[in-house]
């Protein structure tokens, strides 16, 4: 992972941070506007530098590639959750507990326009296979770090046992279908409308463990 997220009010940060906060945030809007007018293939990093007025040490202090910039604004509410997960207080069942750890992750995400860029984010993500890659390996290396938190705070009998796992498995895939409906939303979905998809996907989560199925019966 890359630069960490704060864990207080920017505006009460010092002012080496907020400035530190400001260069981020720069590099993030510039990468996603030139991407999405010139494709991500068709900017490069010196570019991109050059149009935020940084070098590229800088860039790589704060990210790793030009697919890091370009997916922060979801990598930041999965960074924002694994924040969330090292104070959450269990609710009962686990699924119950991750779930409302990412609303109130997602409730963090309080910067101007974050679901404007998270949609630019995704549209550029759907026609750039390196994106995709990239996104699948930072789900990968959250999930785990989220498992050894689960681990260390609730100390589960074994650590063979999948079902802490396959509960973060379910919330990443309900998340990601979420998103998805999300993306296709007309003309410019808002962070309540995120909200509202990912409650009616974990809403769909029990239903789907239990959905049978037959064979369909021919007709006439």
């Amino acid at each position: 992972m890359t630069a960490e997220l704060p864990s207080t009010d920017p505006s009460r940060l010092p002012l080496r941070e907020r400035k530190k906060l400001r260069t981020r945030q720069a590099l993030t809007d510039t990468a996603l506007e030139l991407f999405t007018s010139r494709g991500f293939g068709g900017v490069t990093l010196d570019e991109l530098c050059d149009a935020v007025d940084v070098s590229k040490r800088t860039f790589f202090r704060y990210f790793a590639s030009k697919e890091d910039v370009a997916m922060a604004p979801t990598q930041d509410l999965w960074r924002t959750f694994l924040d969330e997960l090292e104070t959450r207080e269990p609710v009962g069942p686990l699924v119950e507990l991750l779930q409302e750890t990412l609303f109130a992750a997602l409730d963090r995400m309080t910067e101007e326009d974050w679901a404007g860029r998270v949609l630019r984010s995704r549209r550029l993500a759907g026609e750039t296979p390196s994106m995709e890659a990239h996104g699948l390996h930072f789900c990968h290396e959250t999930s785990r770090t989220a498992l050894d938190t689960l681990h260390r705070r609730f100390g589960f009998d074994s650590p063979d046992d999948l079902r802490p796992q396959l509960a973060l498995d379910l919330l990443v895939a309900a998340f990601h279908r979420a998103l998805d409906r999300w993306t296709a939303r007309a003309p410019a979905p808002t962070r309540a409308d995120l909200a509202a998809d990912m409650h009616s996907a974990f809403t769909a989560l029990p239903g789907s463990l239990t959905l049978t199925v037959a064979p369909r019966v021919a007709s006439g």
